[in-house]
């Protein structure tokens, strides 16, 4: 009796002191004072849902079905529950939310596991419905700690009961049971879930909206499997429309966000619209950031007199998100992004650290060979699981500063403090698009629309900028170098000059044939003299060559470092007084 007191006191202070709920007002999501609210968000793929590619099981476990059976083959099931208990905990905290709203961001969209809060209709007796308590004490926690922060949260059915597409892992689909689509029991359950929500959730003003269900991507009479070329859509409208029924019948407060077949964009068949207060989502990926590539969606707005709302995307390079969210927000469309923590992550917000272990376990998983004891798995994977820790994962500035400052300017802003004389890092320069803080011919992926898939950092390392960055083991580095350079690419320090005075500057760099070429220019078009550096016989064989006679004003520096013929690595620039 004690913890119903404590929930209902909790959930009426933040609806007394919330901002109202968000609602359809025309064609803009408002708040209760009729505010403009434009939704700066970030999915928490992978804390519900796991999915392969996101912890590098992609190749031969992508659903989570798939995931849990190898570690259990592992540690067995004990063990798995232990794993999954620690996975889940670690995952998101207060602090990950506190991280959140602290960088910009004013929402958050939760993939939901269903399995989390019900059975599955295998586990059920007789076509009841069962209520696990674990999903629903997850979403509580986490709409504690947005509201804290005077977040919204948007609760996204990621992955619906039976699963609703035909791409698996986004769904946790076992083509072995009934789908979503080929079981009543499934949509039956999918229903009484929302409306066990909306009871729970109807009087809170921080719950931005329901997102009823993620990406449904199924072939109901078309020939294309995920849906894409379906005209009528008709089991998907149906389902809509029930679950809207259900949630009104306990909750007339909240948006309902729905998303057409083919991952969310097939609109066919959906409409007319059935509800005052919905909005319409679309998801967006590696295609033009042009009013072209979201037109259809603005023409149903304007047609239909709904929102709409960029419910997914991400996986793409500072400038794409750069473009995208300047796209979006110019257009009054709000956005949420994807993911939060995945492994080995250079595109994300954070990068969660792979543990050599853990590699053990992916290899053993992929090629067979000796099988890890239970002992050395169990330990691998108790170490990947604390390594979600907020405390432990990597933080990439560069993606928060090109999501947020960059969509507002083109200015450049250092990417820590550098001082003259004193040695810069080359993979630290400044934070800026391409062409403003660095230049590179690879630098953004438009594969939908070019059919070209494009490694803007082709080492995959440090940052997500078209920079490519790769490990480094020379002595003084940071850890990283910058590789692969082509002609005429560059890139910008700014760099606080102690005195004025000449400076030269002692260059680290490997190549292993071709010599290259590079010289500095400083703000005010100053050009050093061009410098080669000779073949060191090997990219792990690093040498030092000196430039000397450059001339530094006192005070804030803008330096260009000009590849004028690349094909060479390079790890550092460390200036000193050139004293001849």
């Amino acid at each position: 009796m004690k913890k119903i007191v404590i929930v209902i006191q909790f959930l009426f202070s933040i609806t007394a002191f919330g901002q109202g709920f968000l609602h359809r007002e025309g064609q803009k999501i408002v708040d209760a004072n009729g505010n403009n609210v434009i939704l700066r968000g970030l999915g928490l793929g992978g804390w519900m849902v796991q999915e392969g590619y996101m912890i590098q099981t992609q190749p031969f476990a992508s659903p989570q079905y798939q995931i849990k059976q190898r570690i259990q083959d592992l540690i067995g099931e004990k063990g798995t529950k232990e794993f999954y208990a620690a996975y889940k905990a670690n995952g998101i905290t207060k602090r990950d939310i506190d991280s959140l709203a602290a960088w910009g961001f004013n929402s958050i969209r939760l993939p939901m596991h269903y399995n989390l809060y019900t059975s599955s209709i295998q586990e059920e007796k007789n076509g009841e419905i069962s209520w696990i308590e674990e999903g629903f004490t997850m979403t509580d926690n986490l709409l504690k700690w947005c509201a804290e922060n005077k977040m919204y949260l948007i609760l996204d059915l990621h992955a619906a009961p039976g699963g609703q597409g035909n791409d698996a892992a986004i769904s946790d689909y076992d083509t072995t049971k009934p789908s979503l689509w080929e079981s009543e029991a499934n949509k039956k359950k999918m229903i009484a879930l929302w409306k066990k929500l909306a009871a729970r959730y109807r009087d809170n003003s921080w719950i931005g909206a329901y997102d009823i269900i993620n990406e449904p991507n199924w072939n109901f009479t078309g020939t294309n499997k995920n849906g894409c070329d379906e005209n009528s859509n008709g089991p998907l409208r149906e389902l809509l429309v029930a679950v809207t029924k259900a949630i009104r019948e306990v909750d007339t407060n909240h948006i309902i966000v729905i998303e057409g077949n083919c991952w969310g964009n097939n609109y066919n068949g959906i409409f007319p619209l059935w509800d005052e207060n919905m909005v319409l989502s679309f998801h967006k990926y590696w295609n033009f950031n042009t009013k072209e590539s979201i037109q259809k969606m603005m023409d149903y707005r304007t047609q239909y007199n709904v929102p709409i709302w960029l419910g997914e995307s991400g996986e793409n390079s500072n400038v794409w998100f750069k473009e995208a969210l300047s796209l979006v927000e110019s257009n009054n469309i709000g956005w949420a992004f994807w993911p939060m923590k995945k492994i080995e992550n250079i595109a994300g917000v954070t990068s969660v650290t792979k543990n050599p272990e853990y590699d053990v376990l992916l290899k053993y998983w992929k090629d067979g060979g000796n099988k890890p004891t239970p002992d050395f798995a169990k330990k691998a994977l108790m170490k990947i699981a604390d390594n979600y820790k907020m405390e432990n994962v990597t933080v990439k500035p560069d993606v928060i500063d090109a999501m947020f400052r960059q969509v507002q300017t083109n200015e450049t802003k250092p990417y820590k403090k550098h001082v003259i004389p004193g040695k810069i890092a080359a993979t630290e320069y400044d934070l800026g698009t391409n062409g403003i803080a660095y230049s590179d011919k690879d630098f953004i992926n438009y594969r939908v629309d070019t059919n070209i898939p494009v490694d803007w950092n082709r080492g995959n390392a440090m940052r997500n900028d078209g920079v490519d960055i790769s490990p480094c083991k020379d002595a003084g580095s940071n850890g990283y170098q910058v590789s692969f350079i082509e002609d005429g690419e560059w890139l910008q320090f700014t760099a606080n000059v102690l005195k004025q005075k000449k400076y030269k500057v002692a260059i680290r760099y490997s190549n292993e044939n071709a010599e290259g070429k590079l010289y500095l220019e400083t703000e005010n078009g100053v050009k050093s003299e061009e410098i080669v550096l000779p073949a060191t016989g090997g990219n792990d064989k690093w040498k030092t060559i000196l430039l000397s006679g450059i001339t530094l004003n006192a005070g804030t520096n803008k330096i260009k470092v000009v590849f004028e013929k690349g094909g060479f690595n390079l790890n550092y620039l460390d200036f000193s007084e050139d004293k001849k």
